[in-house]
């Protein structure tokens, strides 16, 4: 009979990229990964061919068990073979279905959840985005101590990087997806007391649809300059000059344009105007179907002369 691994016995609970250096390190450390719970493989591609999640093909490389039930809230049969998995405690990162109580207390130690965000401020799907979009100067990971309720638990650890005025939301992520992986293991092996989250202070980052990437020229040059940030890689920041839509990867705010129609090109180099008095100038582009291009190489292929109206 073999000896038990000296690490704690897990289930880890994860689907996108995000998730995957938490997976790897909780391995990498020698914890013993009794179970990776995922999204069931979907059809994705030209072909729409059936493709496991990222944290799928992970645990599959490092030859873990993975299971991918569609739903698990009122499975008594899902709840029964969590309970089998005789675990320390669960990791959750961005798994994408919501645990019942008899999932959240069956673990000694609960189920611990990798939040990027500095709870209270962004509970919810798109933490990362609503940062950059509200103009944060922080954002972070808080290791959580899951309860019933929508990223409420009480808070394990925090670890809060400055985001640079050339973050998006695609340098962030991974950064923060690195940290994600570093603090489960610290709160793994430290236990620290659970700190519940402050009562006031809460905020909400709800789930982005396509709709959130089109650009409103009536904002300020300053919001929209952070929300093709944000909208970067997905759902890409766009606008439209009559039917075809441009999207946008990089911007500037430009000097102050007191007057101009927003929306509305000021010269022949993309500089837009803005809400407020205010301009913006592109300077990373893509129409569809093709390769993105810097400003100067993009409009040598499609002008934007002055006073065209992008919609």
């Amino acid at each position: 009979m073999g000896s038990r691994p000296s690490g704690l016995r897990l289930a880890f609970m994860g689907s996108p990229d995000f998730a995957v250096p938490a997976l790897r390190a909780l391995v990498e450390a020698g914890h013993e990964v009794a179970a990776v719970y995922c999204q069931p493989p979907r059809p994705a591609g030209r072909g729409q061919r059936e493709t496991p999640c990222p944290v799928h093909r992970a645990a599959l490389e490092l030859g873990l068990p993975v299971r991918t039930p569609t739903r698990v809230r009122r499975d008594a049969d899902e709840h029964a073979a969590f309970r089998s998995l005789d675990l320390d405690a669960a990791v959750v990162a961005a798994y994408g279905l919501i645990l019942p109580s008899e999932m959240l207390h069956a673990p000694r130690r609960g189920c611990l959840n990798i939040h990027a965000s500095l709870l209270p401020r962004w509970r919810g799907a798109a933490p990362i985005h609503a940062a950059l979009l509200a103009g944060d100067r922080e954002t972070g990971i808080t290791i959580m101590q899951m309860d019933e309720g929508l990223d409420t638990g009480s808070m394990l650890l925090r670890e809060a990087p400055p985001i640079g005025p050339g973050d998006t939301t695609a340098t962030l992520h991974d950064r923060l997806a690195e940290i994600g992986g570093r603090l489960i293991l610290r709160t793994l092996a430290e236990a620290p007391a659970p700190v519940p989250q402050p009562a006031e202070g809460a905020t909400y980052a709800p789930k982005l649809s396509k709709a959130d990437a089109t650009l409103d020229w009536g904002q300020p040059a300053e919001a929209i300059e952070r929300r093709v940030r944000a909208m970067n890689p997905w759902p890409g920041a766009q606008f439209r000059i009559g039917e075809e839509v441009v999207r946008v990867l990089a911007a500037a705010v430009d000097a102050p344009a007191p007057g101009a129609t927003p929306g509305t090109t000021l010269d022949d180099h993309a500089r837009v105007a803005c809400g407020g008095g205010t301009s913006l100038r592109l300077l990373r582009l893509q129409r569809a179907g093709r390769g993105a291009l810097d400003a100067a190489e993009f409009l040598r292929g499609r002008p934007l002369p002055a006073a065209t109206v992008l919609g």
